[in-house]
């Protein structure tokens, strides 16, 4: 299986969105925050993901009998690289594109869907696209930079008064009016 079908997997997905930032948690917490999910299909998931080295058993210990394993999302196993993703077909990056945008919409359906902490001001929610004119050289500067930005950020974590906020990246090239040929 490759690192994209493999992370591309709709509960696999939300199992490492869940774990992103270094966080951890147990199968019931995960179970608690995927609660539309079956708990043979979440072990199940979890296994895979574990069998891959994308996550890591942090802890365990005993409850009533069993055994409760707390994980972590190694981070460098949980994403496709720039040659996995060179050598993806144009499908498999529409089903890649798809898995990301439809988690993108469940997390902001589920935000819209409480409306006791919903204050879009307050929570600094938006959206908005905008047009860059760069060469390759300052695209792939800006990316640098914002990837420089968001680890120390990142670098925060948890803590009192911090809130997590997902911040998702889509960059694509666009097309220019002046390459359309017009009409005769």
């Amino acid at each position: 299986m490759t690192t994209a079908e493999l992370l591309l997997h709709p509960v696999r997905l939300r199992i490492v969105q869940a774990l992103l930032g270094d966080r951890t948690a147990t199968t019931a917490q995960l179970r608690a925050l995927l609660e539309d999910v079956s708990t043979a299909t979440l072990y199940r998931q979890i296994a895979t993901l574990v069998d891959a080295g994308v996550l890591e058993v942090v802890s365990e210990r005993r409850v009533r009998g069993t055994v409760e394993r707390t994980y972590r999302l190694v981070t460098e196993r949980a994403h496709v690289t720039g040659d996995q993703a060179e050598e993806m077909s144009a499908d498999d990056h529409r089903r890649a594109f798809l898995a990301f945008t439809a988690q993108l919409l469940a997390d902001f359906d589920a935000y819209l869907d409480d409306p006791g902490r919903r204050r879009m001001v307050e929570d600094v929610v938006g959206y908005r696209q905008i047009a860059l004119d760069l060469t390759d050289e300052e695209a792939l500067a800006l990316v640098t930079e914002m990837a420089q930005l968001f680890a120390r950020y990142a670098e925060l974590g948890p803590g009192p008064g911090r809130r997590r906020r997902l911040i998702s990246r889509i960059i694509v090239p666009a097309r220019d009016p002046g390459d359309v040929p017009p009409e005769e």
